[in-house]
């Protein structure tokens, strides 16, 4: 009312001040509407962006707090990928719905944070420019000529997926008009004579299924997705036929493993399918591994048997004699007295306290572990030490804390009751306490079987993918393939290139030159 008298004293016409009253008044209700619109959208963007936050937190909690330490190491490497996928995820729509909705605010000034920056890309890998010059050569001010002062170079890594080809081989024939002769170039020999399969295919056969743990039905849909027939009968075929080429490596590589004094071992199950019936049964892959502190290039060998006896160990073993880590499988045992010397796994102890401290926080395995973790930090110090500053460290501080250690375990050990979890992980310790304590002793013996562990944990991973294997003789063929790949891995080589080029010397080198063959990385002479 008072608007429209107001009006009504500047504006003589009444019904003109009515009008622009009325007019006024439809105004303000419309800009009370929209500022009402506009209110309840901010109060929606700011909660989604407080759920946002509170999830992008617990995210960042579950990435770095102690709650992923409870997963083994392969499920922990599949949470960790789908974790930072999620964190990605939820940083771009923070940031996305901060940017749409909320007003623009004065931002609050932030510690500049030093960053390492961003990795810098392969300099072995090839490297495709793209110039990109300016629409112009003129200055867009002033209309002169421009003049380079320099260049921004900028990089982004690219992938080219499985490119099928053809190498088409062309061998003159020549005549000879006196004799009547023909001749042309020989047909340089090939792993699989007459096939159509050029070694690079054969390699991305071979890393594709044993390496990469892809069946085969599966590289057989990445090849028709690229125009390209490849029959799962012809690329069973060539499995096959590698396998007995690739064979006499393996063995080679066999005999060399055993030549070293010390050795790790260890054994995981894997399905064999039994055709007959349709079910499967119990085999195992058991893994070899040299001393990771050996000076020699490293080399694992897998070694496929359909049982876990302690046989098979001796058998592949022989009359090797030296130092075996192992962990405390009773296999093992009948090793041990005849030149053979047991060394236990420090990891595996560690890990029955690590285990119950997670399930229920308890002192006595908490002070396991900082002793045993003291231990450690002792082998990282001495990592990159020759054999014998690593004795004199191990001899100058491990032997003082392992001596404190084995006497805190027999104190500890009357107090806790028989039976509970702390009462069977000490006895662990003390009933193997002389092979988990021998490391120390020399500087050339490893702590723990974690290298062996860790050549092994990708076959782990990838019986999740071909479930089971189809013989005896296929698993005998895996292990001399993976025997293979898996050492040119631990040698720094790319298992595919190592792979293409053995296989085309393969069919020409000498028995007495297989060595020349192998995945090893020797020293410079």
């Amino acid at each position: 009312m008072e608007l429209h008298a107001e009006l009504e004293r500047l504006i003589a016409d009444s019904a003109v001040a009515e009008s622009v009253a009325h007019l006024l008044r439809k105004h303000m209700a419309a800009a009370r509407i929209e500022l009402e619109r506009r209110d309840t959208e901010l109060r929606a963007a700011r909660t989604k962006i407080q759920a946002l936050t509170l999830e992008l937190a617990h995210l960042k909690r579950m990435r770095y707090g102690a709650r992923s330490e409870t997963l083994d190491a392969d499920a922990r490497d599949l949470f960790q990928e789908t974790l930072e996928a999620d964190i990605a995820a939820a940083k771009l729509e923070l940031a996305r719905q901060g940017a749409a909705e909320m007003p623009a605010a004065p931002a609050t000034p932030k510690p500049p944070r030093e960053r390492a920056g961003r990795q810098a890309l392969p300099e072995h890998l090839p490297r495709i420019e793209h110039r990109h010059e300016p629409e112009s050569c003129t200055c867009g001010q002033c209309g002169r000529e421009l003049v380079k002062i320099g260049e921004d170079v900028s990089e982004q890594l690219d992938v080219e997926p499985a490119r099928f080809f053809v190498h088409r081989h062309i061998r003159p024939q020549y005549a000879c008009r006196a004799c009547e002769s023909v001749s042309a170039a020989p047909i340089p020999p090939a792993v699989i004579d007459g096939g159509m399969a050029a070694v690079g295919l054969l390699a991305w056969v071979i890393v594709g299924k044993f390496m990469d743990h892809l069946p085969l039905y599966r590289l057989e849909g990445i090849a028709a997705r690229g125009g390209v027939t490849l029959a799962r009968s012809t690329l069973a075929e060539w499995v096959g036929r590698l396998g007995v080429a690739l064979h006499p490596l393996a063995q080679r590589l066999a005999e060399l493993l055993r030549q070293r004094a010390i050795l790790h071992a260890d054994e995981t199950p894997v399905r064999q399918l039994d055709p007959g019936s349709g079910k499967t049964h119990r085999a195992y892959l058991w893994a070899y591994r040299g001393n990771a502190l050996d000076t020699g290039p490293p080399i694992v060998v897998f070694d496929y048997q359909t049982s876990r006896s302690g046989e098979h160990a001796r058998n592949f073993l022989g009359d090797w004699q030296g130092s075996l880590m192992v962990d405390d499988f009773g296999g093992y045992k009948a090793l041990f007295g005849a030149g053979v010397v047991e060394l236990a796994c420090m990891a595996h102890a560690r890990r029955k306290f690590f285990e119950l401290n997670q399930a229920q926080p308890n002192a006595i395995a908490q002070e396991a572990l900082v002793r045993i973790g003291a231990l450690y930090d002792i082998e990282r110090r001495g990592k990159e030490m020759s054999i014998e500053e690593r004795a004199v460290l191990r001899g100058r501080e491990a032997v003082p804390l392992l001596e404190a250690l084995h006497a805190w375990l027999k104190a500890t050990r009357p107090t806790v009751a028989n039976g509970g979890g702390i009462a069977k992980a000490i006895d662990y310790s003390l009933k193997r306490w002389p092979a988990l304590a021998r490391y120390a002793t020399d500087g050339a013996l490893p702590i723990d079987n974690n290298p062996v562990e860790n050549a092994i944990r990708p076959v782990c991973l990838g019986k999740k993918n071909w479930l089971f294997v189809g013989s005896e003789r296929a698993g005998k063929r895996a292990a001399a393939i993976q025997s293979l790949l898996a050492t040119a891995t631990l040698n720094g080589l790319d298992p595919a290139a190592w792979l293409r080029e053995t296989l085309e010397k393969l069919p020409t080198c000498r028995n007495r030159d297989i060595d020349s063959l192998l995945p090893l990385v020797r020293p410079a002479s």
